[in-house]
């Protein structure tokens, strides 16, 4: 069965003020974090790669990764495509002074005319860990209609470098998620997690924006892509977002979709900060020294 790996590259190198340094090598053969995902997804079936990136970053992105993925995957018969997300692709017109895209729901909308399978969407600077994957890859080849959602360990997710944001989950006895609150500057704290000084449950689960979805899904993205432009737009011209999260909370509040989640011990790490960028490059080499990867990357999947 067909099964798709979108991964949002387009806001990559935004927080960063200049260089996309999530571009850079975090291990000695010169791979990036996006590399270890896809090697990932590859493995455990997944059999189409979607990048969501910027026209602007298109040379460097093909340089760094596009197309040495393209080869990778031609041997092991997956196919790529590609979605452009941009400030300009609305659903009415861009609010004068607007400079940014429009969040993650937009990015997937990007790349609706390559979306033609069940497929899993990831942040492209995070790293997930194998187990996720295989998790989300079986749901989908399963049958089962309902989307489907990594359930990472809170504390497993937080930066030593500073606030993180995160979509705090509730899930019911059963194991499906019954709210997602999208919650801002999550700070790592010596007990745990705190927001704003006050203690959080570190052992919550979040979603780290790693999703299995539908194609179905696209065209309640697309409808609700329009209401959010005519609604939430003209309150925040400027920074409002239509993100994923939020979007798929609503629809549990209103009962028109059901998200089972999927437990995942392994710890995540990123750059959210360029500060992290050395415990990232240290994580990736225990990682190689204890045997989880090759450090010829994708020498095990052929």
């Amino acid at each position: 069965m067909k099964t798709a790996l979108l991964v949002m590259a387009a806001g990559i190198g935004s927080r960063f003020g200049g260089g996309i340094k999530q571009l850079a090598a975090v291990d000695s053969c010169n791979h990036i974090i996006m590399d270890y995902s896809i090697h990932d997804a590859i493995a455990a079936g997944f059999n189409k790669v979607i990048f969501v990136i910027r026209k602007d970053i298109e040379a460097d992105f093909k340089e760094a990764i596009g197309n040495r993925i393209e080869a990778i995957c031609a041997a092991n018969n997956v196919e790529v495509a590609y979605g452009f997300q941009s400030l300009e692709n609305v659903p009415g017109e861009v609010p004068e002074g607007r400079t940014k895209p429009w969040g993650t729901g937009q990015a997937v909308l990007a790349a609706k005319d390559s979306i033609d399978c069940p497929f899993c969407v990831i942040n492209a600077d995070d790293y997930y860990g194998k187990e996720a994957f295989v998790k989300i890859h079986d749901y989908l080849v399963s049958g089962e209609k309902d989307f489907c959602m990594a359930g990472f360990i809170l504390r497993n997710t937080l930066s030593d470098n500073g606030g993180v944001t995160r979509g705090i989950s509730k899930v019911d006895e059963n194991g499906y998620l019954t709210e997602v609150v999208e919650t801002s500057d999550i700070m790592k704290t010596p007990t745990g997690a705190s927001v704003n000084g006050k203690e959080i449950d570190a052992d919550s689960y979040v979603s780290m924006n790693f999703w299995g979805l539908t194609p179905e899904f696209i065209q309640t993205l697309d409808d609700n892509f329009k209401v959010f432009f005519e609604k939430t737009v003209p309150t925040n011209p400027l920074k409002a977002e239509y993100l994923l999260p939020i979007l798929i909370g609503d629809l549990l509040k209103e009962g028109k979709t059901r998200v089972k989640v999927l437990e995942t011990k392994d710890k995540w790490f990123g750059v959210t900060y360029a500060e992290d960028k050395p415990l990232v490059i240290e994580s990736f080499a225990k990682l190689i020294a204890e045997g989880i990867y090759k450090e010829d990357l994708y020498s095990d999947l052929a």
